[in-house]
């Protein structure tokens, strides 16, 4: 993409009903009015509110906001060029269920209060296989801790991705918290009795990854128990 499309995209998502760009420096210190308000100053309702963490061209959230209406649905992404596409079409169909924030994954406790979100959907984060330290995955000990603090009790973390090496890793984590796996898969596209929800769309990349023949894996957990 372009400098001038960036720019074109990036003035857009200002006029966007359905974009909030809060500033870095706003949520660093907790100062963000929206949180723990989203329900009643948002959406005007007490529906139950899901997230996707790094919704990238907001495909996924979008089938997600359009199957279930009487849900909220916020799409969270870093890159603003890329999610207004996702932001553009809620408009055009008139999809009032959902929003999308620009933000770093690492501030959103500072997003959402404690027992706000139902649920997380992360779709095919960056592994960052390269790196030694785990700080740069979005899938760490450090981050779980974050998505446990705003979800509600028993409320449930969905992970798909290509990456066998991120499923696992995950899965290894998980066999040393205090959490319940409702279900793990490493090749759904050639499984038997997997959710409508985790093959029924495809994002961008899902695509790219399936015409390389790269199995596709989805895990669902949630924690036993929150203190």
């Amino acid at each position: 993409m372009g400098s001038k499309n960036k720019l074109r995209r990036f003035k857009e998502n200002e006029n966007f009903p359905n974009v909030i760009q809060p500033s870095r420096s706003a949520l660093v210190i907790d100062d963000f009015n929206l949180k723990g308000k989203w329900g009643r100053d948002w959406f005007n309702n007490d529906n139950q509110i899901i997230i996707e963490l790094g919704c990238g061209k907001g495909e996924y959230i979008i089938y997600l906001a359009k199957k279930h209406p009487n849900k909220n649905f916020i799409g969270i992404d870093i890159k603003g060029a890329r999610f207004w596409k996702g932001a553009k079409k809620a408009i055009e169909e008139k999809i009032s269920n959902i929003v999308f924030i620009r933000s770093q994954i690492e501030l959103i406790s500072n997003i959402f209060a404690s027992d706000e979100i139902s649920e997380i959907w992360i779709t095919f984060p960056d592994p960052q296989i390269k790196y030694k330290r785990t700080k740069h995955r979005i899938i760490n000990p450090e981050f779980l801790a974050k998505y446990k603090s705003i979800l509600i009790n028993k409320g449930i973390v969905h992970l798909k991705t290509d990456s066998e090496f991120l499923h696992g890793y995950l899965l290894g984590l998980l066999k040393n918290m205090p959490c319940h796996i409702n279900y793990a898969n490493h090749d759904i596209y050639h499984s038997m009795n997997v959710p409508e929800e985790v093959t029924d769309v495809q994002t961008f990349y899902e695509k790219m990854f399936l015409k390389q023949n790269r199995p596709i894996t989805y895990l669902q957990y949630f924690w036993n128990e929150k203190k």
